[in-house]
């Protein structure tokens, strides 16, 4: 078996694209997408006709300036959701605008909408995860949408206090950030990382044996790899979202693929329980300045391509 067929007996294999063909070419068991990749879709002549067919649903059903653009906006990410959910058997992960990071009760709104719109669409919202960065008030808005029934998948995640936190919130899943975490490092450091000693697979490895050693059902996700590397260290890890050229190099490569995560082998590294309140984390974000650093970059890069989506939208309407 090439390394791609390998993992896959350890790890569940999530795609990270907006594209429909990867998805078939890979036959991934979920599909991630983000304001980035939704833009980058959009914007392919292939993809245009779901632009325009949210367009003329919204127009039809009567809405007009900003409630039509906000509309859309849904409605696209909707269209594209739903046409990944005939393509994977599982779920697809729907991002939360992020220029609403730190509005909890907005977000509750956004994502709320966005459920509703599933199930009008004849999707259950057991197919669907709703992504929300992980500041406290991301967090919190998951807490309350969890309690509802609607599963989460807290993203931009870059430290141990914001994986406790989501994990104390009962959050369904996390997506901690493997290769942003490497940009950081060989940045600040000059310093190339391979292997176990990345410091983004080190992360992840922590928050997997924090959450095995205190028993959290939070599903862990490692996302945003740079090399296979980092991906074949994290083997064993509950689920991997991999991008297209990281999923071809793995299919197309041979060799042993060896579990490194696993209920049993996690091991506890001499963890702590940690105190997930606001003050507790506010703080301790605050002290890691990678991860304050990395979070914030992540929502303004987001929050720019849904403002260019809105852009789109508004000249298409």
């Amino acid at each position: 078996m090439n390394r791609l067929e390998q993992l896959k007996q350890f790890t569940t294999v999530v795609a990270d694209t907006g594209d429909f063909e990867t998805m078939r070419a890979y036959a991934p068991q979920d599909a991630t997408t983000n304001p980035s990749l939704i833009l980058k879709a959009a914007k392919q002549g292939a993809y245009r006709p779901l632009v325009d067919r949210a367009v003329s649903d919204c127009k039809a059903a009567g809405l007009t300036g900003d409630a039509l653009v906000d509309a859309v906006l849904d409605r696209i990410l909707i269209l594209f959701g739903k046409a990944i959910l005939e393509i994977v058997p599982g779920r697809v992960s729907t991002e939360v605008d992020a220029r609403l990071s730190f509005d909890t009760a907005g977000t509750l709104r956004k994502a709320q909408r966005l459920i509703e719109i599933y199930e009008e669409e004849g999707i259950s919202r057991e197919r669907v995860l709703i992504k929300i960065a992980s500041t406290w008030e991301g967090i919190q808005a998951a807490r309350e949408l969890e309690e509802e029934g609607i599963h989460c998948n807290l993203t931009l995640l870059f430290s141990l206090i914001q994986a406790v936190a989501c994990a104390e919130a009962g959050v369904k899943l996390i997506s901690p950030f493997v290769g942003r975490i490497y940009d950081w490092y060989k940045k600040n450091t000059g310093k190339e990382y391979q292997g176990a000693e990345d410091p983004g697979v080190q992360s992840v490895r922590t928050i997997f044996a924090y959450y095995k050693k205190f028993g959290y059902p939070t599903e862990v996700m490692g996302a945003s790899f740079r090399n296979t590397s980092q991906i074949l260290e994290l083997a064993g890890c509950d689920l991997l979202t991999i991008s297209p050229e990281l999923l071809a190099e793995l299919q197309a490569s041979e060799g042993p693929v060896e579990r490194k995560l696993s209920e049993e082998t996690g091991g506890d590294q001499g963890l702590e329980s940690v105190a997930a309140d606001e003050n507790s984390f506010r703080f301790l974000l605050n002290e890691d300045a990678m991860a304050t650093e990395k979070t914030a970059e992540g929502i303004r890069k987001f929050a720019a391509d849904m403002n260019e989506l809105e852009r789109m939208v508004r000249a298409a309407v």
